[in-house]
């Protein structure tokens, strides 16, 4: 029920927005809103600038980052509409004023309430949710089942079970020694920490379906179930890769100067997630097994961090990609040598664990459309501007440090949207630069989190799930939490 209230409430919020913005004047907003492409040309804006970006802790690139949202520079303040100044007492805006005198003036910073990122309108996220999300993903899903189904014939995924047992038996006590959901789950949190997502997923929705058996309640979330999803939302990733590969692009001094910040964010928010749901299920986590299972991936961290510190960002990258890659390879030649060592018919058990796969992505199209649009109408419709600069406005009238503000859009849409939080992180990077704090902060939010909202639709809609109970509640918890401890490493780092 909450999910279906919160689903409602992103519809009804993104259109009293929408109606808003075009009582004063937005002729063009429920146009966006239906049938907007995140491919349409922006309107060409031309302005005329006085000072510099700088002044206002700007990047030097700032005039290329306004030019992606169409604002064109100009000499002539006849040809412009907009004056942008960094101070509104310099000389110069009063001369250009008196040229032309409807011309529209805000400072470099405050222009960004007005800049908006193109997305698709509803009819274009139904297109592509099934176009570029689940038709790719059949063909992932029916690779990583088919392979899964060779382990469980050869007996691959009960010694996982076996192995992994006595640490799951405490967080998760309704699910029997050495039951294949075990394997399944471990399979999941290990794809989740190389970075795989494209095997993540299929692991994931298989664990679901395995604690799906247990449950009692097929419409209900299972105890079981709500712990796996908040685990698996919690984003623990050993390297982040992509937002490394980002800050390099842009040219960072160093790419990896956020590896450390990340890496303990993640890991705060997943043991937060854990402490959470724990609680609330009345799970002693304080037990000698647990901690030393925690101690130990904590030291196995540890050194992972201090080896990839003293890489360099290139070296760093090659690192992740043989360490992922070939840990993946590793495990589908151990599968299929453990089924030819138990006389397994190989491809015939490949071939009906693939059947599961497709089946399982086309299920779960009509949850993905519903979450997806609805995260479309709050994009399109201006509410995450409104969210953001009414932050912008609260810390600066608390009289607060306000330079974490600039990185927060990236926090506030991750939960929503994993492609929406990156181009928001790579626009507070251009925007401010990518070594600036409000950049470093941003790449730092981005790898401390999953997208919530999208986990929940998928993996409780794949397996028919109506009451997620308290999943909604926690997650989003173990999310704040992130967030915070992002922030306050940023600060504790960067200054």
């Amino acid at each position: 029920m909450a999910l279906s209230r919160i689903w409602s409430a992103f519809i009804i919020i993104a259109v009293l927005v929408a109606a808003f913005r075009s009582i004063r004047g937005d002729e063009k907003i429920f146009n966006r809103m239906v049938v907007g492409k995140s491919s349409d040309p922006y309107d060409s804006v031309y302005y005329v600038g006085v000072g510099s970006p700088l002044k206002q802790n700007l990047s030097s690139d700032y005039p290329a980052f306004l030019k992606e949202y169409g604002y064109a520079k100009v000499d002539s303040a006849h040809k412009a509409t907009v004056l942008l100044t960094d101070d509104f007492a310099h000389d110069s805006v009063n001369y250009f004023k008196s040229l032309n005198p409807g011309i529209k003036t805000f400072t470099y910073r405050s222009v960004q309430t007005r800049l908006e990122r193109k997305a698709d309108g509803i009819i274009q996220t139904a297109k592509n949710a099934v176009l570029d999300i689940i038709l790719p993903l059949i063909g992932i899903m029916a690779l990583f089942m088919g392979f899964m189904s060779i382990a469980e014939r050869a007996g691959g995924i009960r010694v996982l079970s076996r192995i992994i047992g006595p640490f799951f038996a405490k967080l998760f006590p309704d699910v029997p020694k050495g039951h294949p959901a075990t394997g399944h789950m471990m399979m999941n949190f290990s794809a989740n920490l190389l970075g795989l997502d494209n095997a993540a997923t299929p692991f994931g929705l298989k664990a679901m379906e395995s604690l799906q058996e247990l449950n009692p309640s097929k419409t209900v979330a299972s105890n079981a179930q709500v712990m796996f999803l908040a685990l698996h939302a919690s984003g623990l990733t050993l390297i982040p890769v992509s937002i490394i590969a980002v800050r390099a692009g842009l040219k960072a001094a160093n790419p990896t100067d956020i590896f450390i910040p990340c890496m303990i964010a993640t890991f705060v928010a997943t043991m937060a997630a854990m402490f959470i749901v724990s609680f609330k299920q009345k799970i002693n986590v304080f037990q000698p097994v647990v901690l030393a299972w925690v101690g130990g991936i904590s030291a196995l961290i540890t050194l992972l961090v201090i080896y990839i510190t003293r890489l360099s960002s290139a070296d760093a990258q090659i690192f992740s990609s043989l360490l992922s890659n070939g840990i993946i390879l590793s495990i589908f030649f151990l599968i299929v040598l453990g089924a030819l060592y138990k006389k397994i018919d190989v491809f015939d058990a490949f071939v009906d664990g693939a059947k599961g796969g497709f089946e399982i992505a086309v299920r779960i199209i009509p949850f993905l459309v519903g979450m997806l649009v609805a995260i479309s109408m709050l994009r399109t419709s201006g509410t995450f501007d409104v969210i953001i600069n009414a932050m912008k406005m609260l810390f600066s009238a608390l009289g607060t440090d306000t330079r974490f503000v600039d990185g927060l859009p990236t926090a506030l849409i991750k939960p929503l949207s994993g492609s929406g939080a990156r181009g928001m992180m790579v626009d507070t990077m251009k925007t401010y630069g990518v070594d600036s704090f409000a950049g470093r902060l941003a790449a730092i939010l981005q790898g401390s989190s999953d997208t919530t909202f999208y986990v929940i639709a998928v993996y409780f809609g794949a397996v028919n799930i109506k009451n997620t109970r308290y999943s909604v509640g926690a997650m989003l918890l173990a999310d704040l939490v992130g967030i915070i401890t992002a922030i306050l490493l940023c600060y504790l780092f960067f200054g």
